[in-house]
C-alpha cells in the first residue's frame, strides 16, 4: 500500500512539475504571431512599409529632384503614442528608417541624438586624431524634410469580446518653410475574443 502511495505521490509531483515548466519555441521573426492583440512587431513592420511606400510615391518627391536636381534629404521626428497601451515607438522609427533608406530615393540624417554623439567625436578627433584623418566641423548635411506622427486607439469591449483599432497618422514637413508635403494614415482593426476562464 505505501508503494503504491508514493508511487501515486511521485506520479503527480512529476505532473505537476511538467505542467508548470517553460517551454520555449524559435518561429521566424517574419512570421505573423498575435498572441494578446495588442500592438506588435508585425504592426510595426507593416505599417512602415506601407506608409513609407506611400509617401514615396506621391508627387512631392519628384517636385523636389526637379527643382532641387538632387535627392531630399529626410529625418524622422518624434512619433508619440497616444494610445491606450505602452508602445514600443523606438521600434516604429527604426521601420520607418530602414524602409526610408533602402527605398534609395532618400538620403537619410542621422537623429539629434546620434548627431550628438557624433559631434562629441568628432571633437575628440579635433584634439587627438592625426591631421589627415580627423573630420572638421561644420560639414554636416541637413535635412529637407522631417516626418512626425502619433498613434492612436480606440477600444471597443463587450464582455469577452474586445475591438482594437490602431491610427497612425505621419506627416512630412519641409524644414525650409514649415509646409506639410504629404500626410498619411493606417488603420489596423483587430477583433479579439477572450476565452471565460480569463474573467
Amino acid at each position: 500500500m505505501k508503494i503504491k502511495t508514493t508511487l501515486c505521490v511521485a506520479l503527480v509531483a512529476a505532473f505537476m512539475i511538467s505542467a508548470c515548466s517553460t517551454s520555449v519555441e524559435r518561429l521566424d521573426s517574419q512570421e505573423v504571431v498575435d498572441l494578446s492583440g495588442a500592438w506588435n512587431d508585425s504592426d510595426s513592420q507593416l505599417v512602415a512599409r506601407e506608409m513609407i511606400e506611400d509617401s514615396l510615391s506621391r508627387p512631392w518627391i519628384n517636385n523636389f529632384v526637379k527643382a532641387q536636381g538632387k535627392d531630399p534629404a529626410v529625418i524622422v521626428g518624434k512619433i508619440k503614442n497616444l494610445s491606450h497601451e505602452h508602445i514600443n515607438t523606438n521600434t516604429f522609427v527604426a521601420n520607418m528608417e530602414r524602409e526610408l533608406i533602402n527605398s534609395g530615393r532618400v538620403q537619410f540624417v542621422a537623429s539629434s541624438s546620434a548627431r550628438g554623439e557624433i559631434r562629441e567625436e568628432r571633437a575628440d578627433q579635433g584634439l587627438n586624431a592625426t591631421e589627415d584623418s580627423r573630420k572638421e566641423g561644420r560639414q554636416e548635411y541637413g535635412a529637407d524634410f522631417m516626418m512626425q506622427g502619433q498613434v492612436n486607439t480606440i477600444i471597443d469591449i463587450d464582455g469577452t469580446t474586445q475591438v482594437r483599432f490602431y491610427q497612425v497618422n505621419l506627416e512630412l514637413i519641409s524644414l525650409k518653410d514649415n509646409r506639410k508635403v504629404w500626410v498619411g494614415e493606417k488603420k489596423i482593426k483587430k477583433l479579439v475574443k477572450y476565452s471565460k476562464l480569463r474573467e
